[in-house]
């Protein structure tokens, strides 16, 4: 019997999501307030960590920016506040480094308080073939791309769950949904920060935390210097983002507590499509969009390039 009603519930909940979502795509959702809130970012000297940093200011946030570039992040901190946030902090911090970010996350929790929304976007490429990467290159992708995220969620995390507030926002990839030619060791980072959010965000709703939000963004290539000389093979399909157009997309799906975020819109169809075809289908498919070649033109250098 119990089988019963619960495969009737599920088909009934699943029709209503369907609609609900239906609706939503013509009536904008409502956009939660974010006053006051204190917003981290990591990787906000330059990039989409600084444009992310003037939309949260604009919204009247407590800022709080981490990089490895002081000057970069000064330069972020004068916009913002010009910007309209309340107040703005900004720390040195290696996101590479476990001990650093736990150190410079209590040293924000003295200064300024409880973290509110957790924004990983510091990001690292080195843009070599898997066998042409250095081990130190590879180890640094991981330790920047994926493991920072883990420092930074056991450094803030346990203050959203006692509060059941907050959100948590992984500035991921579409290489973390599709493998990339030439791009083994960030695909591997990325599709490691997507399974991680995703496994988080899930833990939160078992514990019935449902106020701590989560959102996964996987945007495709980002004119933002960090991926200079790629090109797309159809632009109008798979164009090349401007970093504006992403960091206003990005703070909207913060404000509508968006799950996941693919830009541009023509990523949820391929990645739906990867998924479902046969094998052959969907390399054939990827040659065709230029998977193969992206990373052909790519002006990488030794130490690899950092969004940060």
């Amino acid at each position: 019997m119990n089988f019963i009603l619960e495969t009737l519930q599920v088909l009934l909940l699943s029709l209503w999501y369907n609609i609900e979502s239906f609706i939503f795509f013509f009536v904008p959702m409502k956009k939660k307030n974010v006053a006051g809130e204190v917003v981290l970012i990591s990787g906000a000297g330059s990039g989409i960590g600084r444009l992310m940093a003037q939309e949260f200011a604009a919204l009247g946030t407590v800022l709080v920016l981490w990089d490895i570039n002081q000057d970069g992040m000064k330069e972020t901190a004068r916009l913002a506040k010009e910007g309209g946030a309340s107040r703005v902090h900004y720390y040195l911090c290696d996101c590479s480094d476990k001990n650093e970010v736990y150190r410079v996350a209590d040293q924000v929790k003295r200064e300024v308080g409880d973290v509110t929304i957790l924004v990983n976007n510091a990001g690292i490429v080195t843009g070599k073939k898997f066998m042409e990467a250095p081990d130190s290159l590879i180890e640094k992708t991981m330790e920047v791309n994926t493991m920072a995220h883990f420092w930074t969620y056991k450094a803030f995390l346990p203050a959203m769950v006692a509060n059941n507030h907050g959100h948590l926002v992984s500035i991921a990839s579409s290489a973390g949904l599709i493998g990339v030619n030439g791009l083994a060791d960030y695909c591997a980072s990325k599709f490691a920060a997507v399974g991680f959010a995703e496994s988080v965000g899930l833990e939160m709703l078992a514990l019935g935390k449902d106020g701590v939000k989560t959102t996964i963004v996987c945007p495709y290539f980002i004119n933002t210097g960090m991926f200079d000389g790629c090109q797309t093979k159809w632009p109008s399909l798979l164009p090349i983002l401007d970093p504006k157009y992403v960091a206003k997309k990005i703070i909207h799906a913060v404000l509508t507590d968006q799950v996941y975020l693919l830009l541009p819109r023509s990523l949820y169809l391929i990645a739906a499509l990867k998924n479902i075809l046969p094998m052959k289908q969907g390399i054939l498919l990827g040659q065709y969009l230029g998977a193969f070649s992206l990373m052909d033109t790519f002006r990488g250098h030794s130490q690899g390039k950092k969004q940060e």
